[in-house]
């Protein structure tokens, strides 16, 4: 019972966080932003996870998980009614930031209880359906993002996302009634993350992470600046992002039958070349039913990434710092997803939207290369 409460939180609150990604640069590009601007704005999702996520993680193995519910979900409903109620370019820069932070709470508590709460041998299945979860709403967050701004306008846009998160907050408050309140008592610890790095296992999981998780930010940043400047409208474009977002339901559910046949690492390494061929495809196509079949396939690149990275960081951290091991997965995904949008918006305003999907198709190839390199030694 408790995993489905928790599946139930992390939904309702990512259904506003994931439509935010498809309204918050949509309302910027309204406004004249540039891709580079876009990309200051979309950075800010990501910077103060960056540096806060291995010290909230390290606060959770102490503390627990309740705080970091509460305020993962009050924090969002606040972040996505202030743009509602005052909407501007401004606003959007504390909005981004204010998302990123309380979203960090939320993702890191869910993940780490999730966990926390399994037996081993149910662990898998655990992070299986938290990861269902934050897929379905990242289907339901965009299309009902891009469905709403065509009716509605952006900003009653973000007041109406903002209303999942009503029940997500209660539960949240009262969730000592349903959540147990599970962790390890963590002493603090003096060696840090360098500690956690001597670990291969988990450094190679963490690298692995970060490529695909790099490739997915480039997609959620590029690809409603890349329909706007198409001429898409705004439901056409959340309707070639939900593509994404099905692929990756849909890869998650058959995603337990192929770890037993495969193994993780060469479904990361699969990941990485799939991923790759789909970022080579996008350039090619201007229509919005060919932009989501090439969606779909990103996605099933894309798809297997947050499960498997987060089953492997549980299972090869030690067991009273499994917090702070999922802050550092968390870390490094944050760093790239600060970084990209700023490097890849600069790209995109100079060299166009073909380098940007080109160079990441680039680096996912070569991330598949050095994989197959690395297995083919063992």
């Amino acid at each position: 019972m408790t995993i489905y409460i928790i599946v139930a939180l992390a939904f309702l609150t990512h259904v506003g966080f994931a439509g935010s990604r498809l309204a918050v640069p949509l309302f910027a590009v309204d406004q004249g932003a540039s891709p580079f601007v876009v990309g200051t704005i979309v950075a800010l999702y990501a910077m103060f996870p960056a540096v806060l996520a291995l010290a909230a993680g390290r606060m959770i193995d102490r503390l627990g998980f309740k705080i970091p519910l509460l305020f993962g979900t009050g924090g969002v409903f606040t972040a996505l009614v202030l743009p509602c109620l005052w909407p501007s370019m401004a606003m959007l820069y504390f909005t981004a930031s204010l998302l990123g932070i309380a979203f960090m709470a939320l993702q890191l508590a869910s993940q780490t209880l999730a966990g926390a709460i399994a037996a081993p041998a149910e662990r898998a299945r655990n992070f299986s359906h938290l990861s269902l979860g934050f897929a379905l709403a990242n289907l339901g967050g965009p299309l009902l993002a891009g469905f709403l701004i065509d009716r509605i306008g952006h900003a009653w846009t973000f007041g109406a996302l903002a209303l999942p998160l009503v029940p997500a907050i209660v539960v949240s408050a009262l969730g000592s009634r349903w959540i147990p309140n599970v962790h390890a008592k963590a002493e603090a610890v003096g060696g840090g993350m360098f500690d956690l790095l001597k670990i291969k296992a988990l450094r190679d999981t963490l690298i692995a992470s970060g490529i695909v998780s790099a490739a997915w930010d480039v997609y959620q940043f590029f690809m409603p600046i890349y329909g706007r400047a198409l001429g898409l409208s705004a439901t056409a474009i959340g309707v070639v992002m939900s593509a994404f977002a099905v692929a990756i339901i849909l890869v998650r559910i058959v995603l337990p039958f192929a770890v037993r046949r495969s193994g993780e690492a060469r479904l990361f390494t699969y990941a990485m070349f799939v991923a790759g061929a789909a970022f080579c495809l996008i350039p090619l196509f201007q229509g919005a039913w060919a932009l989501a079949a090439a969606s779909f396939l990103l996605g099933v690149g894309c798809g297997v990434g947050q499960p498997l990275s987060m089953t492997m960081v549980f299972n090869t951290s030690p067991k009273d710092r499994v917090g702070e091991a999922t802050g550092m997965r968390i870390t490094v995904n944050q760093v790239l997803h600060f970084a990209i949008p700023l490097l890849f918006g600069a790209m995109g305003s100079v060299a166009g939207f073909a380098a940007v999907f080109l160079t990441n198709a680039g680096f996912l190839v070569a991330g598949g290369f050095a994989s197959l390199r690395k297995q083919g030694r063992r």
